[in-house]
């Protein structure tokens, strides 16, 4: 593995010369994921709207989701809503939660058997009431948000406060830009979500982690170089590992995107847009921003000669 690179070892690309393009850009995002989540919502699956949820399969071929619809219309079960899920002959149907408890969400489902008919193969049926929707909703805030207050506090520790500051405004824009691309897509949103959501929390430190190592370490070898310079060369220095480790990730999550099923489509979807944004925000985000917070050069190591010394 040691002669596998899919990057020069030498490289040197001008990352922080061009923060301003990259802050620009981000920024942009920001607003544009604030905006689209402001008008266009999120489509919220049934973990957090509640409902009833019913995955059919057609034995006699692939499905008139027309018929089916005229055919459940005039049930009296309230909103109804049929779309293929993968397969032309699969369809998820979503019903909405009906009032009297668990017998009248039984009543529901039943109606619903009874108005296909035969020829239908019930794969999954599952019912989530508004009062645990709701308790899902905020855990999942909470879940969030704890990782986020988490990371916070490890990476203070491990380096300083002001490193702290700089992941968690890496991980803040992975986050809401996650949200924007759902709100823009209409895909749904739901615990899967949350939960990639917080896989790529966890891989987007990862990654600043390693840059900010690196960061540390120049630090106290390069004493007189300018941090403008310092915070290039840690970021190209730590650049093949980082697209390295991002693309072997990517290939694991375009078979599970391709070959999982539709149901861990949305987690995969997610996962991938993470690892892309996650790799751009440790890149352009974490380390630039360190430019605008007062680091101080302590060094256990080095001196003034160890400006000229090569990192191995």
């Amino acid at each position: 593995m040691r002669g596998l690179r899919l990057l020069p070892g030498d490289i040197n690309l001008s990352f922080i010369p061009r923060r301003k393009i990259f802050f620009a850009f981000s920024i942009l995002l920001l607003i544009s994921s604030i905006g689209l989540y402001l008008t266009n919502g999120l489509n919220y699956g049934i973990d957090f709207k509640g409902g009833i949820l019913i995955e059919i399969k057609t034995t006699g071929g692939p499905a008139d989701v027309k018929a089916m619809r005229s055919n459940l219309s005039d049930l009296g079960v309230g909103e109804i809503g049929l779309q293929e899920f993968g397969a032309p002959d699969e369809v998820l149907i979503r019903i909405q939660a009906q009032e009297g408890g668990e017998q009248a969400q039984q009543l529901a489902i039943g109606k619903v058997k009874t108005a296909l008919g035969s020829g239908i193969e019930y794969r999954r049926t599952e019912f989530v009431g508004p009062k645990i929707s709701d308790e899902l909703f905020w855990d999942g805030i909470y879940a969030v948000s704890a990782a986020i207050f988490a990371i916070l506090v490890y990476v203070w520790f491990r380096f300083e406060w002001q490193f702290g500051l700089g992941a968690i405004v890496a991980l803040v824009h992975d986050v809401i830009s996650t949200i924007g691309v759902f709100a823009l897509l209409g895909l749904e949103f739901n615990l899967s979500t949350v939960a990639a959501i917080l896989t790529i929390a966890g891989y987007s430190i990862n990654d600043t982690v390693v840059v900010y190592d690196r960061v540390r370490e120049n630090l106290r070898r390069y004493k007189t170089l300018p941090f403008t310079e310092l915070l290039n060369k840690s970021v190209n220095e730590t650049l093949s590992r980082t697209v390295m480790t991002s693309v072997t990730t990517l290939l694991a999550l375009l078979a599970l995107y391709i070959l999982g099923g539709e149901v861990i489509r949305g987690f995969s979807f997610a996962m991938i847009w993470g690892v892309l944004i996650g790799t751009y925000s440790s890149i352009c985000l974490a380390v630039p921003v360190l430019l605008y917070m007062k680091i101080e050069r302590r060094s256990s190591s080095g001196g003034e000669g160890a400006a000229a010394e090569q990192v191995p």
